[in-house]
């Protein structure tokens, strides 16, 4: 899911294939913060649903980020749940509603998304596609068809996709 804007369809897309009860995606943050404080509405980042089946409210928490998504709030909402991994694993789905509650979003209808699964074909699609382009873990990035892989390591991965947003920026203004 994204939070595009049809004005901002020239920027180049930087996806991020997570899973939100990982702790290395949590260590992205800090990578997305400066990619977002330098580069604003030149780079749209896309968050991807790649929840790994060793984290068992992962695929929640990604129905849960839709729901964020269809409420207007999707990036904080994800950013949230990223900023507190542990407590996710320990309180599990009620912690989701919890989260909702927190961000002024409409909790209640979080716990229906999450009962009635309106939102497993997305979570189920981005996996499925993940999978094809081939990612295995995450964070993984995927940049002007370039694909870097972040769950062994974040080092030097966003001087790389700095890189790579530049010189597809530059490519723009010719």
């Amino acid at each position: 899911m994204s939070d595009s804007f049809p004005d901002r369809s020239a920027a180049p897309v930087l996806e991020v294939w997570c899973d939100l009860q990982c702790p290395d995606c949590r260590t992205a943050l800090d990578d997305l913060h400066a990619l977002r404080a330098r580069y604003g509405d030149r780079l749209e980042l896309r968050l991807r649903h790649f929840p790994l089946e060793k984290n068992k409210h992962a695929f929640a928490a990604a129905q849960a980020a839709e729901e964020a998504w269809e409420q207007g709030r999707g990036w904080p909402y994800a950013e949230a749940l990223l900023g507190r991994v542990e407590e996710l694993s320990r309180k599990g789905e009620p912690f989701l509603v919890e989260i909702a509650r927190e961000l002024d979003l409409d909790a209640e209808e979080f716990d229906t998304a999450l009962i009635d699964g309106r939102h497993i074909l997305i979570v189920d699609a981005d996996q499925a596609e993940g999978k094809a382009i081939g990612v295995t873990g995450t964070p993984t990035y995927v940049i002007g068809g370039e694909r870097l892989d972040g769950g062994k390591s974040q080092e030097g991965l966003r001087e790389r996709i700095e890189e790579i947003a530049d010189r597809l920026l530059a490519g723009q203004e010719h």
